[in-house]
């Protein structure tokens, strides 16, 4: 660890050690999540990418990562975290390239038009389950003002007719996710499980569509992410350590 690290900020790495990330020791810590959403973008040269609850920009540091081409602007409602994501942006040379935004996608109005948008939203509904001890956690894990169709309806202002909204998320709120693209009028909807193992049910989704999208949706192969006798699968580990992209289809 750098000899500047806090205590209470782990320093990891990401794609193999071409990400270095600064985090928080308690609450949302970034593991593969953010590395695959990043993983499934594909933008054209020089495009300017949305980052929707950046965290402290592991999404965003791992696109740039493989993309040195394109720019990020992240948005964060947790001062720390954008704070961080500001920080690792530095020490990963490209504050030039990510940009961000403290600030509540409830109230906050799009500040720019972008080409395409990620996002790793709270997976937790306000009305299921308790929310974690740690605040900065539960905020990050559960939703507040900010629901799905809040989420749905801000990049949908960010985006241009057919610009592409990625997201990940829980596999059983499907069905919630897909009502609040068609209400935010984003279609041609792919959809790609993630499967844990052989024979398991998909925990994770990554899903994809348009602003004004009108193809029909697609229910994609999907990724199998662990093999039989442990450890991550080729394909998994070329995804997650080698930094090779995602398609989705």
């Amino acid at each position: 660890m750098s000899p500047d690290v806090t205590p209470s900020v782990t320093e990891d790495r990401l794609l193999g050690g071409r990400v270095l990330l600064r985090q928080p020791k308690v609450g949302y810590r970034a593991a593969i999540d953010p590395v695959l959403l990043a993983a499934a973008l594909d933008p054209k040269p020089g495009q300017h990418v949305l980052d929707i609850g950046c965290g402290v920009g592991a999404a965003a540091l791992c696109l740039l990562a493989r993309r040195p081409d394109l720019a990020v602007t992240g948005i964060e409602i947790q001062p720390g975290l954008a704070a961080l994501a500001r920080e690792n942006a530095a020490l990963n040379g490209v504050s030039d390239r990510f940009r961000v935004i403290e600030g509540d996608i409830a109230t906050l109005q799009p500040d720019a038009r972008f080409d395409m948008a990620m996002s790793n939203p709270p997976f937790l509904p306000a009305t299921r389950g308790n929310a974690p001890p740690d605040a900065s956690r539960a905020l990050a894990h559960v939703e507040g003002e900010a629901d799905l169709p809040a989420w749905t309806r801000f990049a949908a202002k960010s985006l241009p007719h057919r610009g592409t909204l990625t997201l990940i998320h829980r596999a059983d709120r499907l069905t919630e996710l897909l009502a609040a693209l068609d209400s935010a009028r984003f279609g041609s909807v792919v959809i790609f499980p993630l499967w844990p193992r052989l024979e398991t049910p998909a925990k994770r989704v990554l899903v994809r569509a348009a602003q004004g999208g009108r193809a029909p949706l697609v229910l994609s192969p999907g990724l199998l992410l662990h093999a039989r006798q442990g450890g991550f699968t080729a394909n998994a580990e070329a995804i997650l350590r080698d930094a090779e992209m995602l398609s989705l289809g």
